[in-house]
């Protein structure tokens, strides 16, 4: 796997008409993944460490996780296809059996935000990292911020208002 993926972390967020942009690469390259607000929120709160007052969906996958002994492994962005991405999940399971991995389709900000949360591994195929175009001196334009450190919009809430 080393050989074929390469290790990218998010980098920043910055909240954009249409949503968020996450800004993902490591030291040589920067590229671009746009998201919804809620989820660009989500993201932002996984980052920085903090929860909102109750489950938000992302907590619960979580927490139900953590009941059958299920841990994130890792993420894998693994292609773009009609300026879409697409990510693989890489879960873990311990049981008295042994255990065993499970490789999941998911959308990037699902798979991104359940990373972040549970502080693991992102990576990207090397063959897209490649092709994806270099948004490195736009992302040093607008300033080497901590992860999350822009709220980009609301946070989300489950709550009717009062």
């Amino acid at each position: 796997m080393k050989r074929d993926v390469i290790p990218v972390q998010i980098r920043g967020l910055l909240p954009s008409a249409n949503g968020v942009a996450l800004f993902i690469g490591n030291e040589t390259k920067v590229f671009v993944i746009q998201v919804e607000h809620n989820m660009g929120a989500i993201i932002g709160m996984a980052l920085r460490g903090s929860h909102h007052e109750r489950p938000l969906t992302h907590d619960l996958i979580s927490h139900i996780f953590k009941g059958f002994g299920i841990t994130v492994e890792r993420v894998i962005i693994t292609e773009l296809r009609n300026s879409t991405y697409f990510a693989r999940l890489i879960l873990k399971q311990e049981s008295e059996l042994g255990s065993k991995l499970v490789e999941l389709d998911g959308r990037p900000s699902d798979c991104l935000a359940l990373a972040a949360a549970q502080k693991r591994p992102v990576y990207v195929v090397r063959k897209l990292f490649e092709e994806v175009e270099d948004m490195t001196e736009v992302f040093s334009r607008i300033g080497e911020e901590e992860p999350g450190e822009e709220e980009p919009g609301e946070e989300p809430s489950d709550e009717e208002p009062t």
